[in-house]
């Protein structure tokens, strides 16, 4: 059986098959693609005026249907294009208006892609008064009581093998979540590679302030307890490491002492500042001494004395 629209081939064998008509592309209706005034008179009455600029071009949309494109000046609308359709009936003359709009061009600027609120908050958007939207499909989490992982240990605390009414968690990760949760914490800033870390002595593991996880997560991840570190109360690696490690120390190096200002083991000695100078002592007996001169010295001759060369009497 043969429907409408479909061609009939015959094969080697002589039995016949339905081709599928291929589709015919529509031909540029003179009438329609001469209608350019009757066009741009239409997206004039839309558009702000002098928007609508120069004509790009026709293109046929259909039988007896083209739709011409004009430039549109718009500021901001770089690259987009006033659009406006046109049309006649069947062995009619008169071509009508059936749609004007405006379009983005190949190269037309055009805003980001939109989504939605929940899918465009980022981490640390998040207010102390803020309230994220419940996602009823998380990928990351499964119901809680269902297994979580393919063989997850006896100790796991996310697994629950029944679910209690008003006990546990409706929902809990599953291997996707923990596995992209831990990627992130250990790529990150309290991972082996920040610069903390790589600067430390010794590492998250063998610190006494260092919490392992519970479940899965303990073999990689702990939370820091010390308060004199920058990662207090954050998740850590176990190979991250900081200067507050619980075992380092630092290295004191050995001062010479300075040498004595007074030697404070003499008690005879009278102890003197060191900006000022030791007054030199005073000697006994040595105040009343008068000062000996050559003329007051013993046997000293003067002017005075009389003259013995005459025998004394002065002949």
């Amino acid at each position: 059986m043969t429907l409408p629209g479909e061609d009939t081939a015959t094969t080697p064998s002589g039995t016949t098959t339905a081709r599928a008509r291929r589709a015919r592309k529509p031909a540029l209706d003179a009438a329609a693609a001469g209608a350019v005034d009757l066009a741009r008179a239409a997206a004039e009455e839309v558009a702000d005026p002098g928007t609508v600029g120069e004509h790009l071009g026709a293109v046929a949309e259909g039988d007896r249907i083209v739709t011409h494109t004009f430039a549109c000046a718009l500021p901001g609308y770089r690259g987009w294009q006033w659009s406006v359709t046109v049309t006649r009936a069947s062995r009619a003359r008169n071509v009508t208006v059936s749609e004007v709009c405006l379009l983005p061009g190949e190269d037309a600027l055009r805003p980001p892609t939109w989504l939605p609120w929940a899918e465009r908050i980022a981490p640390g958007d998040v207010g102390p008064h803020d309230t994220l939207p419940r996602k009823a499909d998380d990928p990351l989490l499964d119901p809680g009581y269902e297994v979580v992982g393919e063989q997850v240990a006896a100790s796991e605390a996310d697994e629950l093998a029944l679910w209690e009414l008003g006990l546990g968690r409706e929902r809990v990760l599953n291997r996707a979540g923990r596995d992209e949760a831990a990627t992130r914490w250990y790529e990150g800033d309290r991972g082996p590679r920040s610069e903390t870390a790589e600067h430390a002595k010794a590492q998250c593991s063998t610190c006494g302030y260092f919490l392992a996880l519970a479940g899965s997560m303990r073999q990689v991840f702990g939370v820091c307890a010390n308060e004199w570190s920058p990662d207090d109360a954050r998740v850590v690696s176990a190979d991250h490491g900081c200067g507050a490690h619980s075992e380092t120390d630092v290295e004191v190096e050995a001062v010479a002492p300075a040498p004595p200002v007074v030697d404070d083991l003499d008690g005879d000695l009278e102890l003197v500042r060191p900006d000022e100078p030791a007054e030199a002592p005073e000697v006994a007996g040595t105040a009343d001494v008068p000062e000996v001169t050559a003329d007051t010295a013993p046997g000293a001759v003067t002017d005075d004395a009389p003259d013995d060369a005459d025998g004394g009497d002065g002949r």
